[in-house]
């Protein structure tokens, strides 16, 4: 074959199972989606989850992934992150108020 030269290189071993990955760590398991669409989740992932019969799971389309929660944190979520908004305060309102400024204001134009 040639004058191909072999360098003696020694082996790197790439490893996934660092600390950094391993914190994240997630439990996989294979399940198969129903006639009618219906997807049951393992006991074992219910039990590590805290879901129970009859409780409210939001579902929603992520980057590809169908992702499950309990509707619980959903909301737990969206209240911490309008904690600082003022109690009283509409942001309803104050997001009416500005489109009305704007529709004025180009109006004018």
């Amino acid at each position: 074959m040639g004058n191909r030269r072999r360098h003696n290189v020694a082996p790197v071993q790439v490893t996934w199972h660092n600390v950094t990955t391993m914190a994240y760590a997630t439990q996989v398991t294979a399940i198969r989606v129903g006639r009618q669409g219906r997807l049951v989740i393992p006991a074992g992932l219910r039990a590590r989850l805290g879901i129970d019969a009859g409780d409210s799971l939001v579902v929603r389309l992520e980057e590809g992934r169908l992702v499950l929660e309990k509707r619980e944190a959903v909301l737990r979520r969206l209240r911490d992150r309008f904690r600082h908004i003022p109690p009283g305060v509409s942001l309803a309102e104050e997001l009416i108020e500005e489109r009305r400024q704007e529709a004025y204001r180009e109006s004018d134009d």
